[in-house]
C-alpha cells in the first residue's frame, strides 16, 4: 500500500508541473571565459609548455602582400574572415636543469587583449621568478612587451638573450632617428622593455649558431628583422623548431610561403628563409611552434604541390 501511495503521488507530481508551464528553473548564467592558455607536452626528457598572452583581431587582408581580395577568399576556404583572430605564443622549455622561456608576448603594449602570459605561465604550475633564460626570437613589440609587468622586470632572476644584430639594430637611436613612421614604435618598444634588463647586466646578446643552453641551439633566420632567430630544441633525437614570426597567417602563407607581410623588415629576405626553413623542417617530419599560429601553434609541415599542410599536434596525457 505504502508503494502504490508513493507511486500515486508522484504522479500527480509530474501532472502537476506537466500542466504549469509558468514553472522554470534559472538559465545558467554565461562563463565568457576561457580555460587557461597552455598545453604541455614532451619532447624527449625535455617539458615543453605552450603559454598564451592572448588573441587579437589583426586586419590581415591589408596586411599581407597578396591581393586583398584573394586573402579574403583563401581564408573562406578555411572559414575564417577579416579581422582575423591571431594567437600570440610563447613557450616554455624545461630541460630538467634549466627554465627557458621563448618569447614574452606583448604584455600592455597592445591594450588589455594581451598581457596573459604571467598569468598562464602560473596556471601551467611556474613561477616568473623560476625563469633562467628568456630567449627573443626578434625584438618586435609583440615578443618583447611582456619582459616588464607594471613597469618592472617581470623576469627578475633570467637572463635575457637575443641575436646580436637584432638588438645593434632596434636598440640603436641612430638608426630611429631615420626610421618610418610605422616601425618607429617597435624601436621605442625594444629599448623600453630590454632597457631595464640591460641596466641590470642581465642582457645578453649571442651571435648567430650559437647553442645558448644545452639542447637549446638558435639559428639565423633573417628577414622577418634583422636578426630573427629560430630555435630548435633538441632532445633524445627528437627537435622542435621554434620559428617566431616566419609566419603570420597560416591558411594563406602555408599553400602560399611566397607571400610576405608589412611587418617584414626585409620583404624579399623574409620570403627565401620562409621557403628554406619550411623545407627543411618538411623533410625532417620534426615539431615546428609559431608565435602567430592558432593556440598552441605546434605541429608539422607536409609538403604538398602547391606548398605546405599545417598538422597541428594531437592533445596528449602522455606527459610521462
Amino acid at each position: 500500500m505504502v508503494s502504490l501511495t508513493r507511486s500515486v503521488l508522484l504522479s500527480l507530481s509530474v501532472a502537476v508541473v506537466a500542466a504549469s508551464p509558468s514553472i522554470s528553473f534559472a538559465a545558467a548564467p554565461l562563463i565568457k571565459t576561457q580555460a587557461p592558455g597552455y598545453f604541455r607536452m614532451m619532447l624527449g626528457t625535455f617539458e615543453i609548455t605552450a603559454v598564451s598572452d592572448g588573441t587579437l583581431d589583426l586586419p590581415v587582408d591589408t596586411l599581407l602582400s597578396a591581393n586583398a581580395k584573394q586573402t579574403r577568399a583563401q581564408l573562406a576556404k578555411s572559414y575564417l574572415g577579416v579581422p582575423l583572430e591571431t594567437s600570440f605564443n610563447a613557450y616554455l622549455i624545461n630541460t630538467g636543469s634549466k627554465l627557458v622561456l621563448i618569447d614574452t608576448g606583448g604584455g600592455l603594449l597592445f591594450g588589455d587583449q594581451l598581457g596573459k602570459l604571467i598569468k598562464n605561465i602560473e596556471a601551467a604550475g611556474y613561477k616568473a621568478s623560476q625563469i633562467d633564460d628568456v630567449l627573443l626570437t626578434h625584438l618586435h613589440s609583440d615578443h618583447v612587451g611582456g619582459l616588464l609587468l607594471d613597469g618592472a622586470i617581470a623576469f627578475p632572476n633570467a637572463t635575457v638573450h637575443a641575436n646580436r644584430r637584432e638588438s645593434d639594430y632596434w636598440l640603436s637611436t641612430e638608426r630611429m632617428k631615420t626610421a618610418s613612421a610605422n616601425s618607429m614604435e617597435f624601436f621605442k618598444a625594444a629599448m623600453s622593455t630590454l632597457g631595464p634588463y640591460i641596466q641590470a647586466g642581465k642582457y645578453q646578446p649571442f651571435d648567430a649558431d650559437t647553442m645558448i643552453v644545452p639542447g637549446v641551439m638558435a639559428h639565423a633566420a633573417y628577414g622577418h628583422t634583422a636578426g630573427s632567430t629560430v630555435y630548435t630544441v633538441e632532445s633524445k633525437g627528437q627537435e622542435l623548431n621554434l620559428i617566431g614570426d616566419l609566419i603570420h597567417v597560416g591558411p594563406v602563407q602555408f599553400e602560399k610561403p611566397e607571400v610576405t607581410i608589412e611587418f617584414d623588415v626585409d620583404r624579399s629576405a623574409a620570403k627565401a628563409t620562409r621557403l628554406t626553413v619550411f623545407s627543411q623542417i618538411a623533410k625532417s617530419g620534426q615539431l615546428m611552434g609559431g608565435s602567430h599560429l592558432p593556440f598552441p601553434g605546434l605541429g608539422r609541415l607536409k609538403a604538398t604541390s602547391k606548398g605546405y599542410q599545417w598538422l597541428p599536434v594531437d592533445y596528449t596525457t602522455h606527459l610521462n
